[in-house]
């Protein structure tokens, strides 16, 4: 057996606004973890990011599953992910990167993680790279069958466009879209070779507060807030997406509604080590604007990432403003349909 090759930048996505037509395309969910290279030569087994840093010491359980497997060469594309109750969880993945071992193991003992594969590098010490993808998914799958274990999962595929939309119809859970490949190319390492597309959903939000930008006293960002059962405001997510031109106007209109509380439920700015000096740091104000947002994923109730401003909504009433609007999350009993059980 040669010495193993680098680990290669993996193939990317380029994101679009709907599924492709016609034939010759492999549709995958795009699923809600941390993308991931995985290596194992003999003993040696490493886990590589997007971004080339290592992961192997933040998911040890992962890499004890690989080490324990039959075939002891190979290179693997896919997505480390963690089952929590019923559904995925984002935030216990985040935790697991932590500089102590001993958090670590701790975190991986209450929730393992799992890996998702859904592409195959190199098998057996053979570079696939130059293999079509049908060629690559079949080797994935035999691979798959010769080495079944807990915690190493196969991603579903499907060539029917139609199936594929109801995926993307009920992502924003554990399924952050649909991914479409093309089934005679190649891996086409660093190339953004695949089209990704997101669910994008609406929502009608309280601006609870803001942020000054970083070295100029405007509004730097909304903290948007929704209405729970209680009747209380939580803290859901932001959106920086101001025009610059519209900035000194917005700061004077919303300097002028600073009065505290701003969330009277969860609120922004919380004890966390993911948190700045600066970013703890906002003004609250009178629930009385609303904004209609654009969102593309949910997580435990929240904005997983910032959010895009589609426009004001002065005819609406902040109580109107309740989480009833946000899309479900996906429940395990559709997990299992993805995979056919």
């Amino acid at each position: 057996m040669g010495k193993p090759t680098p680990v290669p930048v993996p193939m990317e996505a380029l994101l679009a606004a709907g599924l492709p037509e016609g034939e010759g395309w492999q549709f995958e969910p795009k699923w809600d973890g941390f993308r991931c290279l995985a290596r194992r030569d003999e003993d040696e087994v490493t886990l590589t990011s997007k971004s080339g840093k290592p992961l192997g010491r933040y998911f040890p359980d992962v890499v004890e599953t690989l080490r324990a497997l039959k075939d002891k060469h190979f290179l693997l594309d896919g997505e480390l992910i963690i089952p929590v109750g019923d559904a995925l969880s984002f935030d216990a993945l985040q935790l697991r990167l932590h500089p102590a071992e001993s958090r670590v193991r701790k975190l991986a003992a209450e929730h393992p993680a799992e890996l998702m594969l859904f592409d195959a590098i190199e098998l057996g010490g053979k570079d696939l790279r130059a293999e079509p993808l049908a060629k690559r998914r079949q080797s994935l799958e035999t691979f798959f069958a010769q080495n079944k274990a807990q915690g190493i999962d196969l991603s579903p595929v499907t060539h029917d466009r139609r199936k594929a939309v109801k995926w993307l119809e009920r992502s924003g859970g554990a399924l952050d879209g649909v991914i479409a490949k093309r089934t005679e190319l190649e891996y086409r390492s660093g190339e953004r070779a695949m089209v990704k597309v997101k669910q994008q959903r609406t929502a009608d939000c309280v601006v609870g507060g803001f942020r000054y930008a970083e070295k100029k006293k405007v509004v730097g960002s909304f903290l948007l807030g929704l209405y729970d059962e209680k009747g209380l405001l939580n803290h859901v997510g932001f959106t920086s997406a101001i025009p610059a031109s519209e900035r000194p106007q917005l700061t004077k209109d919303l300097e002028a509604l600073i009065e505290p509380p701003g969330f009277t439920g969860n609120a922004p700015g919380g004890p966390s080590r993911w948190n700045t000096e600066r970013t703890a740091r906002w003004e609250p104000l009178k629930p009385e604007l609303v904004v209609e947002v654009r969102y593309d994923q949910i997580t435990n109730g929240r904005f997983r990432h910032g959010t895009s401003i589609v426009r004001w909504r002065s005819d609406k009433d902040p109580k109107q403003c309740t989480y009833e609007q946000l899309a479900p999350e996906l429940r395990p009993s559709q997990l299992k349909e993805l995979f056919g059980t």
